[in-house]
C-alpha cells in the first residue's frame, strides 16, 4: 500500500472557517489643542490601544493627505500629525 499526503481529486474534502470580530481602535491619549505662531509647524498628537491602527486625519469633513503641507508619522500605537507653515485657516 502507498501512503499520499495529498487528497486524491475524487476524495471528498470539508473546509472550515473561522470568523472572527475584530475589537475596534479606541484613543487612549485623545488629542490636546495645541498652541503655534502663523508660519510655524505644528505637531498633532495621540495615542491608540492598537498598534499599527489605520488612523485618517481629518479637518472638519476634509480628509488630510501628506504632501507639502502635511506629515503623517505613525509608529506602534502613537500617531502624529505635522503641520507646517501654519496659516489661520488650519485651526
Amino acid at each position: 500500500p502507498s501512503t499520499s499526503f495529498f487528497p486524491s481529486p475524487s476524495s471528498s474534502r470539508s473546509k472550515s472557517y473561522l470568523y472572527f470580530i475584530a475589537l475596534p481602535a479606541l484613543f487612549k491619549q485623545e488629542l490636546r489643542d495645541t498652541e503655534a505662531e502663523e508660519g510655524c509647524t505644528a505637531t498633532l498628537s495621540c495615542e491608540l490601544t492598537k498598534p499599527k491602527a489605520p488612523v485618517e486625519w481629518r479637518k472638519g469633513d476634509v480628509t488630510l493627505y501628506p504632501g507639502l503641507k502635511y506629515e503623517m508619522r505613525q509608529q506602534g500605537c502613537a500617531a502624529e500629525l505635522v503641520i507646517f507653515d501654519l496659516e489661520l485657516d488650519d485651526s
